[in-house]
């Protein structure tokens, strides 16, 4: 009778107990922004990722499926400045969530947190697939990533205050991870100060813009413009006189072009993960640096041993 009683008393306090918090369900459009809120807030939200590092983000279709996950998020975080634009708004849409509506706590545009580069002076369908709020892809800047980290942080404590202290602790333990890194790569990456390249896609302004390198050419001569004959005969003639240390792509283009050209000039062709996820060692944003700077260091000391 006596363990009949304390059983009922339990079975009545868990009735009455207060429900677990939910978690903050966050849906990432990109890897890399998937891979910061990994960082910021660990096991405390609940992520889903829209895309891989072998999708090309301009094209993304609105399925079904994704449009479920956006349905149930909290918190959208995604580049931002029109990469998204053919598919992150009819998610938005066809979800029906309000709360994760641009202007709302809960959508969060990664690129609205720094300055961009190659911002156009004017928007003219001539010049092909140009973003007019500049280039997005700042994921290739651990500058700004470190920049876009901090505001992210400020979100997620915003939108689930009772984890604020966790987001601040683990903010402060990958701000010190990140700057020693940047230290190290940057010492690393000295010999690649002022080398030349060509690329595939204009996607890569920022990872120049950090490591002082030069673009010299481009196989697409406008974003998603295929090239002329004209085109590639200069870009032919460029690449073999400009000592340029490599022809470089993202982990989803085809590397038919890229190969095309290097038959031709002799440069190497290379393939950089571009996002978390675009080779084997890039599985989080340490991994995803690491990896870029290696390759274009052994495309450095390949071109010295010639």
């Amino acid at each position: 009778m006596k363990a009949f009683a304390i059983s009922a008393v339990l079975l009545a306090a868990g009735m009455f107990a207060a429900p677990a918090q939910a978690k903050l369900k966050v849906f990432a459009c990109e890897p890399e922004w998937g891979s910061l809120v990994q960082e910021l807030a660990g096991d405390k939200v609940d992520l889903d990722v829209a895309t891989t590092a072998l999708q090309d983000v301009h094209v993304i279709e609105a399925k079904p499926s994704l449009i479920a996950k956006v349905r149930a998020a909290n918190l959208v975080v995604c580049t931002g400045a029109e990469l998204e634009i053919g598919w992150l708004p009819m998610l938005i849409r066809q979800s029906g969530n309000a709360s994760v509506a641009p202007g709302t706590p809960g959508y969060f545009m990664a690129d609205s947190q720094v300055k961009l580069l190659e911002k156009p002076t004017a928007v003219d369908r001539a010049a092909g697939d140009v973003h007019p709020d500049g280039n997005p892809h700042t994921q290739m800047d651990p500058r700004r990533i470190l920049v876009v980290a901090r505001t992210l942080d400020a979100r997620l404590a915003q939108l689930d205050p009772s984890n604020a202290a966790v987001y601040q602790q683990r903010l402060d333990t990958f701000s010190k991870r990140w700057l020693a890194a940047m230290t190290r790569w940057k010492a690393e990456a000295a010999p690649l100060r002022g080398r030349k390249v060509v690329v595939h896609h204009i996607a890569w302004p920022y990872l120049w813009d950090w490591l002082g390198m030069q673009q010299i050419g481009a196989l697409e001569p406008k974003p998603s413009v295929p090239p002329t004959s004209a085109h590639l005969s200069s870009l032919i003639a460029i690449t073999k006189s400009s000592n340029t240390l490599a022809i470089v792509r993202a982990a989803y283009q085809d590397p038919k072009p890229a190969d095309w050209l290097s038959d031709r000039t002799g440069v190497p062709a290379l393939t950089l993960p571009f996002t978390v996820g675009g080779d084997a060692q890039s599985k989080d944003l340490f991994g995803l640096f690491d990896s870029t700077i290696s390759k274009l260091l052994g495309a450095s000391r390949s071109g010295a041993a010639k």
